[in-house]
């Protein structure tokens, strides 16, 4: 004798969810890492020369955004040290950043501020997870 026991749509739904879940190829932290590439900047500005830097940073910024590699490229400022400027840049891979760095507004960017930076940390960086919400 069969017992008939019944499962709500709901139900029927989180199994066939969990199953296709289950099926697709297992991802560690490593492989997801591998997915972007991120160039993280901390420069040091010549206070003088902050509102001129600013400029030139905000339209690289903005120009680069429009490159197909680029998927971010934030410029911050330390709240208690305003001429501490951080970039946080995210491309595709590290190609697309060597692309970026051959554009002309990028030259330009770098001819124009040459004189401008008193210092600069350079970093790679591998992501471990991205956490974001919608705005």
């Amino acid at each position: 004798m069969r017992k008939s026991v019944p499962i709500t749509a709901a139900a029927l739904a989180l199994l066939a969810g969990a199953a296709t879940f289950a099926s697709l190829p297992s991802r560690d932290a490593a492989a997801q890492s591998s997915e972007v590439y991120i160039n993280a900047v901390e420069l040091v500005i010549v206070p003088s020369e902050m509102p001129k830097f600013l400029e030139a940073i905000k339209e690289n910024a903005a120009n680069a955004v429009k490159e197909p590699g680029c998927r971010e490229f934030n410029v911050s400022v330390l709240a208690n040290r305003p001429n501490h400027v951080f970039l946080y840049e995210v491309y595709d891979n590290e190609a697309a950043l060597n692309t970026h760095r051959a554009t002309e507004h990028f030259k330009k960017y770098q001819a124009t501020t040459a004189s401008m930076v008193a210092d600069r940390n350079v970093r790679a960086m591998t992501p471990i997870a991205f956490n974001s919400k919608g705005r």
